[in-house]
């Protein structure tokens, strides 16, 4: 299991990026290798992927959200695929996004690409474009503020 953990600051206040963060659907915007998310309700989506000739589709739900706090998932298919992430409020007007996610890479070219360190800067890259994509906007694309429990 590979385990990826990054941050990034965004200046904007952590109701604007934590809606945000909601819009699976926007995700191809800012995420390097995500062709398409979409959302079958509140808790479930569909991902299509592309990461380094890798074609994937896969299926998750999100296993706990608190709003303004944090939201958590896992896949629910044969990808082995979890991850959380976490909003904090530095000031009123910056946040700190913290993504961690655990992913099982399959095949020669993911299991050498973990061992080089390329999941960490693509995580790291797909932040810095999440910080770039809700700071140029200065608004939130939509906003989902449903509370969902650990182990619903």
């Amino acid at each position: 299991m590979t385990s990826v953990t990054q941050s990034v600051d965004v200046e904007a206040p952590i109701s604007t990026v934590y809606n945000q963060w909601t819009q699976l659907e926007s995700f191809p915007h800012f995420m390097g290798g995500v062709e398409s998310i979409t959302q079958v309700d509140d808790t479930h989506s569909h991902w299509v992927t592309e990461i380094g000739g890798q074609h994937r589709e896969f299926d998750t739900k999100i296993t706990e959200q608190h709003p303004d706090e944090r939201i958590a998932w896992t896949s629910t298919d044969g990808t082995t695929h979890a991850g959380v992430v976490t909003f904090h409020r530095l000031s009123e007007s910056t946040t700190r996004v913290t993504a961690q996610i655990d992913w099982e890479p399959e095949g020669v070219v993911e299991k050498a690409g973990s061992a080089l360190g390329f999941d960490d800067r693509q995580v790291k890259s797909d932040l810095d474009r999440f910080k770039g994509f809700i700071e140029s906007r200065g608004s939130e694309t939509g906003s989902w503020r449903g509370d969902v429990p650990a182990g619903s």
